[in-house]
């Protein structure tokens, strides 16, 4: 008999590495923890926030990000700082122009949003004008109540000495 060496062709890998994944248990299909080795990896929480909350770039972040990627000479450099810091390249293509155009508020984070129509003295001012009513009310009723009091003593001084003159007479 001729021994021959039987070789696998790449398909015949594959067909067996594919058979062997289906044969492995549930818990490992399943992802459940099983305790393989010294080496266990943890899961990223699958659960989406309720809310996105929107990212808020500052303008000396902004700026450092800007020199950073103005320095990324080599092939690959610009893109590996864009997904370290998670940023598409529009961003930087909207920074660079206010750089540019001199915005340097620009470069800070501004609300979003129409803008307020009012004067931000406008509150304060009516604040005042409403406190400014309420005290000279007060003063008005002050008033009154010192003309009462001023009648009332002058009436008690008048009982006063006609009780006197009375007893006298």
């Amino acid at each position: 008999m001729i021994d021959k060496k039987i070789s696998l062709s790449p398909i015949a890998t594959l067909a067996a590495a594919r058979r062997s994944e289906d044969e492995r248990s549930e818990a490992e299909r399943s992802g459940a923890v099983v305790n393989v080795g010294a080496e266990s990896t943890t899961r990223p929480n699958p659960e989406v926030v309720a809310k996105a909350k929107r990212r808020r770039f500052t303008g000396a972040y902004k700026q450092r990000i800007l020199i950073e990627a103005d320095a990324a000479k080599a092939t690959g450099t610009l893109g590996a700082l864009l997904r370290r810091e998670h940023l598409y390249s529009s961003l930087l293509v909207t920074w660079r122009r206010e750089r540019e155009a001199g915005i340097l508020q620009g470069l800070t984070p501004s609300k979003r949003g129409p803008k307020s129509k009012q004067n931000p003295l406008d509150a304060e001012v009516h604040k005042l004008r409403r406190q400014n009513a309420r005290l000279t009310e007060d003063l008005r009723k002050a008033g009154i109540i010192i003309d009462v009091q001023k009648k009332l003593a002058t009436l008690l001084e008048t009982l006063a000495n006609q009780e006197a003159a009375e007893k006298l007479v």
